[in-house]
């Protein structure tokens, strides 16, 4: 169920954003759709997710119908703005999206096509558990509007799965992804690397079957041990070992040399695609600081600098929507020092990177030391950018720091 939210101020009843925001209604407008359901909880997630016996009232099969509602405080809360924009990407998150019927998700595109509209070439990314996609699922969301599947691989060694207590098939990677390609959809794999008792053997193993699927985008995430979550407990009692920080910087090199012998290049610290044209445009929406709203319970949106988050349980979510009012729990609006942090943070993990002339003057000072470390490309610096060197990749946290304290 995820951590606790945001401190923040009250969210108004309406969703109304603020009088003096100024919206852009030229820059791109993303959506998210949280879809909150998994059969099981892994022992390493703390993500806003329930299983069945975690509902308490809330029905699965009333989802659908309930964001629906949402969608339409959000086009209204636009429209009295001026600020109507047809969403250039959408993203069905979880969660297992693809734990509702295919057809589910079709009624909550479609509302969103029918309150925003959907853009002339959208991305709209569907994550899916293999075990759930079979060839009839794929073709439906497909003819839905789907144009990409992110598939939950994560590993291709079962003992490591165990650990992480994902249960689907590992075989079904293979079939789920077939299905996708059938059915015309752009293909993302997942993996995470780290996880207690992984061999490096067992990651190359894993990175090369991934590879073996010839996806068009790749990401790979060091396993981060959160607070409250099982895998947590199992650490903290001596039953599995901690993650080891030299290991996942060998499994990240390892990752980063295989892949781009594949033909598959970085262009986020942990983001591979076959070529700009199949990069996640959703995420470096995110990356970028573009505006996007979040639906469906604890889902996050910010649009104009504003930001906010709703209620997290599913059965509050349906509660405030059944009374005609905005799920949102709170919002806040950022002051300039913790925007430029999250600024440089962000735009810092990207193959582009960002403009020295955007940082502060002890920012730009300190780019030359990280050039002199290996952190920062020369090359780049030169032409005055701020661009990430592998190492500097692997030490992205300690980049920022030097580039804002």
């Amino acid at each position: 169920m995820g951590g606790p939210l945001p401190l923040g101020d009250p969210a108004p009843s309406d969703g109304a954003l603020p009088v003096d925001v100024t919206i852009d209604d030229d820059a791109d407008f993303g959506v998210y759709l949280h879809v909150p359901f998994c059969t099981v909880r892994c022992g390493y997630c703390d993500f806003n997710t329930y299983t069945a016996t975690e509902l308490r009232g809330a029905r699965r099969e009333d989802y659908a119908e309930t964001l629906v509602r949402e969608v339409a405080i959000a086009r209204r809360v636009l429209a009295e703005r001026g600020a109507l924009r047809p969403a250039s990407t959408v993203f069905f998150g979880g969660g297992t999206p693809t734990l509702l019927p295919a057809s589910d998700l079709a009624v909550m595109l479609n509302a969103v096509r029918g309150a925003f509209g959907i853009a002339d070439g959208a991305e709209v990314t569907v994550e899916a558990n293999p075990d759930t996609v079979d060839a009839a699922v794929a073709d439906r969301l497909a003819e839905a509007g789907a144009t990409r599947m992110s598939v939950g691989m994560q590993s291709a060694v079962p003992a490591v799965l165990a650990t992480l207590d994902r249960t689907h098939d590992p075989d079904n990677v293979r079939s789920a992804v077939a299905a996708a390609r059938s059915a015309g959809l752009q293909v993302s794999v997942d993996l995470i690397y780290g996880t207690p008792g992984e061999s490096l053997d067992d990651w190359r193993r894993s990175v090369d079957a991934a590879i073996a699927l010839e996806p068009d985008h790749v990401s790979a995430y060091a396993l981060i041990i959160e607070d409250g979550t099982q895998l947590a407990r199992r650490i903290r009692r001596g039953e599995l070992p901690a993650p080891d920080d030299d290991a996942q910087a060998d499994m990240y090199e390892l990752a980063d040399d295989a892949l781009l012998a594949a033909g598959l290049g970085w262009y986020e610290v942990s983001n591979w695609a076959r070529d700009d044209a199949h990069r996640s445009r959703h995420n470096l929406a995110y990356w970028t600081g573009q505006d996007w709203w979040g639906f469906g319970p604890g889902a996050h949106s910010h649009v104009a600098g504003v930001r906010w988050w709703n209620v997290k349980h599913p059965a509050a979510y349906a509660q405030r929507l059944v009374a005609g009012e905005s799920p949102a729990a709170g919002r806040e609006r950022p002051d300039a020092a913790s925007t430029e942090l999250e600024r440089v943070l962000l735009r810092s993990r990207i193959r582009e990177g960002l403009a020295v002339s955007d940082l502060r003057p002890e920012g730009r000072h300190a780019v030359a030391a990280l050039v002199a470390d290996g952190l920062i490309d020369g090359a780049g610096a030169i032409r005055g950018r701020v661009v990430l060197t592998r190492r500097g990749r692997l030490l992205a946290d300690a980049v920022v720091r030097a580039l804002t304290d």
